[in-house]
């Protein structure tokens, strides 16, 4: 039974955690979560459009970050990227997460990726999150309390 790693956040800072806002937290996902899989689908069918806003924000957008699946002989993870920019063959960007799973990355570098890894994407409008399919179906395995704090300190709103 194969899982990946998906991480709930990116783009902790020390003013977040100078809030005490709820911090990263790793979920393990089958990685045949028909679920998980239908959210990488959504993102990436909408990742054309994301690209559009990011390089052209609207008033009110920040934090713009990619999730991108990453592998090593340890195994797989989905981790975020911010701030990131296009380059010969994909993207590059700064991890913001502290991997679980994977050992060859480190949290703060800038890391290469291809369009086909990105599996999520997300940024803030006027405090609430867009995008961010993935974060809601890891919510579903969660306990209430946890779901309830992540939404109200980060602005996660999901359809169910």
């Amino acid at each position: 039974m194969k899982h990946a790693a998906f991480l709930l956040l990116g783009l902790v800072s020390l003013a977040v955690m100078a809030e005490d806002k709820i911090d990263d937290r790793v979920v393990m996902i089958h990685e045949q979560n028909q679920a998980m899989n239908q959210a990488i689908q959504t993102a990436r069918s909408q990742l054309d459009g994301f690209f559009e806003i990011a390089a052209n924000p609207p008033a009110g957008t920040e934090r713009f970050k990619l999730k991108v699946m990453v592998a090593d002989e340890n195994g797989v993870e989905h981790l975020w990227f911010s701030p990131f920019r296009k380059i010969e063959g994909g993207y590059a960007g700064i991890l913001v997460n502290q991997p679980g799973t994977i050992r060859s990355m480190k949290y703060g570098e800038v890391y290469a990726f291809r369009q086909d890894q990105i599996s999520d994407w997300g940024y803030v409008l006027n405090g609430k999150q867009i995008g961010s399919f993935t974060v809601c179906v890891m919510f579903k395995s969660m306990d209430q309390a946890t779901v309830d704090r992540y939404k109200k300190d980060h602005g996660f709103v999901c359809d169910s």
